[in-house]
């Protein structure tokens, strides 16, 4: 049997009185894409945290593969982008690298030439792949992602899962990330986690989408809204 990366079991966390997450099971194999999509409020951030060890489940546990290397990108990181700090400043700042191994990441996710440039100047699709390509250096076995198509347009949002999917083949990473945008992310993943507090269903997209609890959680309409982009998504109709 394959050990999974990554795994939660039976994961509670109360704050309080307040439950934010009850019995929660998720695993991410090797070389696989997991994504994580529910409602705001439903808790997908502080599940994030759980798997990571920055917050202490309040029930079950989380195992880790002996070894495994983690890169990480937060659904927030404002400060960087208050004070003044170039990008190359920015990929160090936790992480010892030299400058070919800076710009060779930054060039994966396509920003290599913005090295000299001021984080402040940055657009939102930008950063977001500056912060990938940090989260590159410590050349994970697994990239955790939470909501990493934030602040940006539309088709920066393809682009970016489209770069994701990419990095998964190249390097033979895996992938757990929380998203909202459905439409893109379907198409994206090999599984998706949906959550409200607790797993409702799971499952590879093609099925998931058909599932009642899915339907009742986002509705008919995002049914029919991930069908048909999966489809425009699969083949370019000759174009």
């Amino acid at each position: 049997m394959t050990i999974p990366l990554i795994s939660a079991h039976n994961v509670g966390f109360t704050v309080g009185t307040h439950k934010i997450l009850d019995q929660v099971n998720l695993s991410v194999a090797s070389n696989e894409i997991v994504t994580v999509i529910g409602p705001n409020g439903a808790g997908k951030s502080t599940l994030i945290k759980l798997m990571l060890g920055l917050l202490k489940p309040t029930a079950g546990r989380v195992e880790t593969k002996p070894g495994l290397h983690i890169g990480y990108v937060p659904q927030k990181f404002t400060s960087a982008t208050q004070v003044p700090i170039s990008v190359q400043r920015l990929m160090t700042l936790t992480f010892r690298a030299n400058t070919s191994e800076v710009l060779a990441a930054l060039f994966e996710t396509g920003v290599g030439h913005l090295l000299n440039s001021s984080v402040s100047d940055l657009s939102g699709g930008e950063l977001q792949r500056v912060l990938l390509a940090r989260a590159l250096l410590r050349k994970p076995d697994l990239l955790v992602l939470d909501e990493p198509a934030q602040s940006v347009d539309f088709q920066g949002e393809i682009k970016l899962y489209e770069l994701i999917s990419t990095l998964r083949k190249s390097r033979g990473i895996s992938v757990l990330m929380v998203s909202h945008d459905l439409h893109v992310v379907m198409a994206e993943s090999d599984r998706v986690v949906c959550l409200n507090h607790h797993v409702c269903c799971e499952g590879k997209p093609s099925a998931l989408k058909s599932n009642p609890e899915f339907i009742k959680l986002f509705g008919d309409g995002a049914s029919r809204m991930i069908a048909a982009y999966a489809h425009h998504h699969d083949h370019d109709h000759g174009h």
